[in-house]
């Protein structure tokens, strides 16, 4: 039988924890192949947040370290700037770079550092038992909003690419997202480009990927691939931002 899928040199041959149908496994796949097919493997160091991908590095064949919840960044920041040769990223969720770690996000981005951001964007707590997180759609129901998110009492969600994009310091800025082939394979560009700007030293790249939740959003795989398409693609538009 002809074989149709190998595993990429900087992905390990482990059986996820992920729920079916989730985004993280595929997003981690892109990221190692945008990696090896960059020659850039052992120059890698990737940090990992608190959050579905706490154990990101249980799949990574590459340097990573674990960082507390939401400082992804700061310590992406001390290692970029002690290890200027390096190639350094963070993968964070929205609750990790959007909620308790906006702080590091924003202050990282405005200074220009030359680092490179994966954000998957659920827009759910995944981890902690479903609750709204920032991106949280209006009307959406999760833990913590049973009746949906109310733009009065919650806020609107937080648009964490078009804030960013008005900082002089950010060089790009992309969103794209997991829900066909096609968008696939625009995603795994847009992740190779943000590594490109690192070692070209152009300065803060962030590529924000609208990913699957299934069990939060109680739907099944195929049904949260049509959500992300007709639903939280219009509140979250895809495209390059800057």
């Amino acid at each position: 039988m002809k074989k149709i899928f190998s595993r990429t040199e900087s992905l390990c041959e482990a059986d996820t924890h992920y729920c079916s149908g989730c985004g993280h496994g595929l997003v981690h796949r892109l990221v190692a192949e945008a990696i090896d097919e960059l020659g850039i493997r052992e120059a890698t160091i990737g940090i990992t947040p608190v959050g579905c991908a706490v154990v990101a590095y249980n799949y990574w064949n590459f340097d990573c370290v674990e960082s507390p919840h939401g400082r992804c960044l700061a310590i992406a920041t001390a290692i970029k700037r002690l290890q200027p040769q390096q190639i350094v990223f963070t993968y964070q969720g929205d609750g990790d770079l959007a909620a308790i770690g906006t702080a590091e996000t924003v202050h990282a981005a405005n200074r220009g550092e030359n680092l490179t951001v994966i954000f998957i964007n659920n827009a759910v707590y995944g981890m902690t038992g479903g609750q709204m997180a920032p991106t949280t759609l209006i009307g959406q129901k999760t833990a913590t909003s049973p009746e949906g998110r109310n733009a009065k009492n919650d806020g609107l969600p937080l648009k964490i690419s078009e804030m960013l994009a008005g900082l002089a310091g950010v060089y790009s800025i992309e969103r794209v997202s997991t829900d066909s082939p096609k968008e696939i394979f625009k995603t795994k560009q847009a992740i190779k480009s943000a590594f490109k700007n690192q070692m070209e030293n152009k300065g803060f790249s962030l590529v924000e990927i609208l990913s699957a939740c299934p069990t939060y959003l109680g739907l099944s795989p195929l049904e949260s691939m049509d959500w992300i398409r007709n639903t939280m693609s219009k509140e979250f538009p895809l495209g390059k931002i800057k």
